[in-house]
């Protein structure tokens, strides 16, 4: 009888162990990206020829 309470106890502590376990496996939160700087206007050719 205590053979089969002690197989029980560690079956449900393996079960709890394994839903913890994944529980944190999953994605991990995305790292915030840097802002990128704004692209310099490009210099117009000047019109006058």
């Amino acid at each position: 009888m205590w053979l089969l309470m002690i197989e029980a106890l560690v079956a449900f502590f393996l079960l709890a162990f394994i839903v913890w376990w994944t529980m944190y496996s999953g994605k991990t939160p995305p790292r915030p990206t840097r802002a990128l700087p704004e692209p310099k206007p490009e210099r117009q050719p000047d019109q006058a020829e």
